[in-house]
């Protein structure tokens, strides 16, 4: 059994993280986290925590009980945000919007999944977090589909607007981005 050492609570932040996601998200969406009752129908359901040692419900309990150094930890980076946990939980918990809810606020105190970083600096060098390859274009025309993809990749006007927004929000920064370099700052 884990003894909880009353001087790391944080006894607010469950308001916290509600606070953070309400402007989003909407407030009943990341409030939802008050009605669980720790059932692990969300851990059972879990494609990640078949194959990690990932359990939603921890992430969930720690949020409850003001253990917020789950915000260091890499547990909110193994989840997928497939949505089974949301779909199947029986109160209604908008577990995957918490989860995107509290990186948020780890990204902001820079704590941030490398995996995450990288995707995100796709998006930044090429308008597509997965941008499409020469595999991908055949296989695209004998589908029957043009080449190109109606995406930011495609489009120079598009992927501008894209790299105008990610500086305005400074989004570069948050990611570590260098725009010499197009690529994460090592």
């Amino acid at each position: 059994m884990a003894v909880i050492n009353m001087n790391k609570v944080n006894k607010n932040f469950v308001n916290e993280v509600v606070e953070e996601g309400k402007l989003v998200l909407g407030e009943d969406v990341v409030k939802s986290i008050k009605a669980c009752y720790q059932c692990g129908t969300c851990t059972g359901s879990c494609p990640s925590g078949r194959r990690t040692a990932y359990r939603t419900r921890k992430v969930l309990r720690k949020v409850l009980l003001g253990l917020d150094d789950v915000l260091d930890s890499d547990d909110i980076w193994y989840c997928t945000t497939c949505y089974t946990c949301y779909e199947r939980c029986p109160r209604d918990v908008k577990i995957t919007e918490i989860i995107k809810t509290l990186r948020n606020i780890a990204a902001k105190k820079g704590n941030m999944a490398l995996a995450h970083r990288k995707t995100a600096s796709y998006v930044l060098r090429f308008g597509h977090a997965v941008p499409a390859n020469k595999q991908i274009v055949e296989l695209r025309g004998k589908l029957g589909l043009p080449p190109e993809s109606p995406t930011a990749q495609f489009s120079e006007k598009d992927l501008e607007e894209v790299r105008t927004l990610v500086k305005e929000l400074k989004f570069d920064e948050l990611i570590e981005f260098d725009w010499e370099k197009m690529d994460l700052k090592e």
